[in-house]
């Protein structure tokens, strides 16, 4: 059994995507304003889950791309 290992930038894209979705989370259930006074309205926390949806694509081309070349090396 081989251990996958995951490319730098699909790990750097991930973790930048949880860091937006979890302000937007807060933002969205009312809890935002306790992170940060502009982040009370709700419509931050729609960009901010925007942003996270963004970034988790993003994050799949690497993977893809990975993944594509390992095929090619078998």
């Amino acid at each position: 059994m081989t251990r996958r290992r995951y490319p730098l930038s699909f790990i750097a894209l991930m973790l930048l995507g949880v860091m937006c979705l979890i302000p937007g989370l807060l933002s969205l259930l009312g809890f935002g304003s306790i992170l940060h006074p502009v982040l009370g309205d709700p419509i931050a926390g729609i960009a901010f889950i925007v942003s996270a949806i963004a970034l988790f694509g993003s994050a799949a081309f690497p993977l893809l791309l990975a993944r594509l070349a390992a095929g090619e090396r078998d």
